[in-house]
């Protein structure tokens, strides 16, 4: 079994930043993909960024590229989640997930652990 546990949520400003983590516990993810994915109130969980299991593949949707930057300490199993020029429509439950088999996928269906989400909102 592994747990994943987000922090880092909060409300900000827009064109605010803030860091979310995810860190696991129960089981070592330093050989799987993880990914963030968000879903905002009446919207599908959707796809944000991913990190191969050594950080050398990551893989971004259009809507934050060039904003946020994941990146992942294994010695800690940690991995991370830097959010800069935060929008409104960046609003959302966070969630960090897990892929043991690695694969690199931005389908939520191939990520078999999940956490419990972190809020972010962005004031406008």
């Amino acid at each position: 079994q592994v747990q994943l546990v987000e922090s880092g949520g909060g409300l900000v400003q827009a064109g605010g930043s803030l860091r979310l983590s995810c860190a696991a516990s129960g089981r070592t993810f330093s050989s799987n993909t993880v990914g963030w994915f968000r879903q905002a109130p009446g919207k599908e969980r959707e796809f944000v960024v991913a990190i191969s299991w050594n950080g050398a593949y990551t893989y971004y949707a259009d809507s934050v590229k060039g904003r946020f930057t994941i990146s992942r300490d294994n010695a800690v199993n940690t991995v991370y989640l830097q959010m800069n020029s935060l929008k409104p429509e960046d609003t959302a439950v966070y969630y960090c997930a897990a892929d043991y088999l690695g694969r690199r996928s931005r389908r939520k269906e191939d990520y078999g652990y999940w956490g419990q989400g972190t809020q972010v909102t962005v004031s406008s």
